[in-house]
């Protein structure tokens, strides 16, 4: 919202001293927030001076174009007294006439340098000025012309314009609609500094005859309807300036005197209006439901389908303007139009909101509708707009037509010394009751409880507590003390906490970054994972408001998410990443909706547990995603590619990490390739799945070929965590070193003939490691041969000759026994 300072003084006495700065300070303060601070005069240097037109001398040119060379008079202003010889290419003025000159040496906005220069055959020694070139407006058809009594050749322009007048820019919040008003704001002024405030909507309303006849059929989505008839308007009538200039300073283009007026009231008042032209009407004006289908042309020029749903503005012909939002096309006012019906009404916000929503039609109306206007104003703007329109345009106010009554004005009942309890301030009664009648409410006081009578133009003050920030936003939030609670001593991160931490520094030790997604999906998200429809994780919560009407659902796993940030990254070029995300997946836990509380109190037992009834299982999930190397190529050696045993890998880095050893064996689950994913096992309790992606779902995601990812329940996981990490033990004897090729059938799993060798060799193993896989002839068809490395040690000796061997003997005797292991 742009206010005029000048305008904003109309209605509020400011102290003489005050600046524009510490009027939009004090205003700030208040609630509306600083969006910029503005002078026309900021942008103009130089010498802008009145001259009076001496002669004008029209010259058409070879190029098809005809020009005035002109004589000015500017007094002394050039220095010499002469008149000034200018060139113009407006014609919109006459001998006589005072004009706005820029003189050599000024500087216009957009740093447009005046200077004596040689055209269509004449020095021209300066400008005479549009009101564009002036930046007041778009206005560049003619030049300015200055009322005669505007002031004397060589006089200062820059007061003339009034171009020394701030303009302060505010951003309203949803909740202060009346701010969106000179109204509003004047009274926020006189709020600030405690000073008197004329209210431009105090008039009296006379008695008046019947104006055009009004029905509301819809009284909810309009309570109240105001229709003003003015006669014998002068449609030729020009807007004034000082109407004009405040228009273009509060950000609206001027367009004929009718529109302008109804704007210039909007601004004023708060109080959105239209105004139809009562001949092009067909009996009398009609607030009702759109039915299905029906069709309107707005002011656009865009004919829209109507739903049931749309409150509209009709006549016997139809519809005639979607009601607060845009009128239509059919009876807007032309040229022509001497016979006006100024419609001011009340709207419901919610119906105003869904229609511009639904229409996309977005207006300076609906803005204000939408937030909630004073239902009290309606037929003061009417007549307000009346009013202006017979002075400015001539005619006659006529009639007027009210419908309805706006709604009794709402009562709130609060403590005295709430304001100083809530806040931690030392507010007094009598400085709580002055405060909210300085913000409009009536308030009388019974004991020690208040009964404040909300005024119309604030819907936002429903129950004690915004009585409370009323009162602490006049005092002041600057005087909101800052107390800083006592931290509890010996409290520290929790062993969960701990944990987490482990876990996350582990991942990003072995070079995986970590990231954070939205925790939303849709149907195109298990498309892409190429899950059936009966996987279980494609039951989901559905949201009732998503962000996104593409992704309504609350995600079941981390892998959208995480893939998708592979896919971004890979797609900006970045080949070789490798990323990790810790989160809270959704899985339904019932079917029961949860229950809307009041906030009047704490829930009851009863209704605490229907809340967490409702509540869905939350775990926390791990899942990791490869792609491109997993070691990088250089000087060093070629680098390796990251497959299917770095995802599991992570997951086995992440349990010893914790202290816990896990299992894993063949699986086929999407989203990973048949035959190369891993179940993740600890004590026989799946934990999730770890692998080689499958093809198609590296295509879905843009990822390279043979990338790899993990998950797996975090929360389970930590279950089996141990909290302590006894530190490692060393023996200073030395190492026996075993090393045996066993061949088994090609399909037993390595880990389970490791199993094997660790529980055969018994206490002295050390440790036990695969470093060859060979299938061939020597092996013969459906056979492999398995490598591993046994090491052995005793903690409290050198082994003796023979211990080794017979550990590792033991060791391959339980592989034979539990896999069919025959060594080589």
């Amino acid at each position: 919202m742009r206010a005029p300072v000048s305008w904003i003084k109309e209605y509020v006495a400011l102290p003489d001293d005050v600046t524009t700065e510490e009027l939009a300070r004090r205003l700030t303060m208040l609630g509306l927030k600083l969006e910029s601070l503005t002078s026309p005069a900021d942008s103009i240097t130089g010498p802008l001076v009145v001259g009076r037109v001496l002669s004008v001398e029209a010259e058409t040119h070879k190029n098809g174009k005809t020009v005035n060379w002109c004589t000015v008079d500017v007094a002394d202003a050039n220095g010499t007294g002469e008149p000034q010889g200018i060139v113009c290419g407006a014609h919109n003025f006459a001998a006589g006439d005072l004009v706005v000159v820029c003189l050599p040496g000024a500087v216009l906005p957009g740093n447009f340098e005046i200077a004596a220069r040689k055209t269509y055959g004449h020095v021209s020694a300066g400008m005479i000025c549009s009101a564009r070139e002036l930046g007041l407006g778009e206005d560049h058809d003619g030049i300015i012309v200055l009322p005669s009594d505007a002031g004397e050749p060589g006089d200062d322009a820059f007061a003339v314009l009034d171009l020394h007048d701030a303009v302060i820019e505010f951003e309203i919040n949803p909740d202060r609609a009346y701010a969106l008003s000179l109204r509003g704001i004047a009274r926020e002024a006189a709020t600030a500094f405690d000073v008197p405030f004329s209210d431009p909507a105090e008039r009296d309303l006379p008695t008046y005859g019947e104006g055009h006849p009004v029905v509301v059929d819809d009284p909810e989505g309009c309570p109240v309807f105001v229709a003003r008839t003015v006669t014998g308007f002068d449609p030729t009538a020009p807007t004034p300036d000082w109407m004009a200039r405040r228009l273009t300073q509060a950000g609206m283009r001027p367009i004929s005197l009718g529109v302008d007026v109804s704007n210039y009231v909007m601004l004023e008042l708060g109080q959105p209006n239209h105004a139809y032209d009562r001949d092009r009407l067909s009996g009398p004006i009609r607030v009702r439901r759109a039915e299905p289908g029906e069709r309107l042309t707005t002011l656009d020029g865009v004919r829209r389908t109507l739903t049931a749903e749309d409150l509209l503005i009709a006549d016997d012909s139809g519809p005639i303007g979607l009601a607060g939002v845009m009128g239509g096309e059919h009876t807007e006012l032309t040229g022509t139009s001497t016979e006006i019906v100024v419609e001011a009404a009340h709207f419901d916000p919610v119906t105003i909101f869904r229609g511009q929503r639904r229409h996309k039609l977005p207006s300076e109306a609906s803005k204000r509708f939408e937030r909630g206007v004073d239902p009290e104003l309606p037929a003061r703007a009417a007549d307000r707009v009346a009013e202006l329109l017979v002075r400015l345009g001539g005619g006659s106010a006529e009639g007027r037509t009210v419908v309805g009554e706006a709604p009794p004005r709402r009562r709130i009942v609060a403590a005295l010394d709430l304001p100083a309890r809530i806040t931690g301030i030392e507010i007094t009664a009598e400085t709580t009751v002055e405060h909210l009648e300085r913000v409009g409410c009536e308030v009388t006081v019974e004991g020690d409880r208040l009964t404040a009578v909300v005024p119309p133009w604030r819907p936002d003050l429903t129950d004690p507590y915004d009585l409370v920030e009323e009162v602490a936003r006049v005092v002041g939030y600057d005087r909101v003390p800052s107390v800083l609670p006592t931290a509890p001593a010996g409290r520290g991160l929790t062993p969960e906490q701990k944990l987490r931490r482990r876990v996350g520094l582990t991942l990003a030790g072995a070079g995986f970054t970590e990231t954070v997604s939205y925790p939303f999906v849709g149907a195109a998200d298990w498309a892409d994972l190429g899950l059936a429809e009966s996987d279980e994780r494609r039951r989901t919560l559905r949201m009732a408001n998503p962000l996104n009407a593409e992704e309504p659902e609350l995600t079941s796993t981390l892998l959208p998410g995480v893939l998708r940030a592979l896919g971004r990254n890979v797609g900006r070029g970045a080949s070789d990443v490798a990323l990790f995300e810790s989160g809270l997946v959704f899985l339904p836990s019932g079917e029961e909706a949860a229950p809307i509380l009041g906030v009047e109190g704490r829930p009851t037992a009863e209704e605490w547990a229907a809340i967490e009834k409702a509540v869905p299982f939350q775990p926390l999930h791990l899942a990791v995603a490869l792609a491109g190397r997993r070691e990088r190529a250089g000087w060093w050696g070629e680098g390796r590619a990251a497959s299917w045993a770095d995802a599991i890998d992570a997951v086995r880095e992440v349990a010893e990490a914790l202290g816990i050893e896990i299992e894993t064996s063949a699986a086929s689950v999407a989203p990973w390739h048949p035959g190369r994913c891993a179940e993740v096992r600890v004590g026989g309790q799946v934990l999730g799945h770890a692998g080689e992606l499958h093809p198609k779902v590296c295509a879905a995601f843009g990822l390279p070929a043979r990338s790899a990812a993990a998950e797996i329940d975090l929360d389970a996981l930590l279950q089996h965590a141990v909290t302590v990490t006894p530190a490692p033990r060393f023996s200073t004897y030395p190492v026996a070193k075993e090393d045996v090729a066993l061949v088994v059938d090609a399909e037993v799993q390595a880990a389970a003939v490791e199993a094997a060798l660790r529980e055969g060799a018994g206490e002295l193993l050390e440790s036990v490691r695969l470093f060859d896989v060979y299938v061939g002839d020597q092996v013969g068809a459906g056979r492999k041969s398995l490598a591993f490395a046994l090491r052995f040690r005793a903690p409290d000796r050198t082994l003796g000759e023979g211990e080794a061997a017979a550990a590792r003997d033991a060791a391959v005797a339980r592989a034979a026994e539990q896999c069919g292991a025959v060594q080589r």
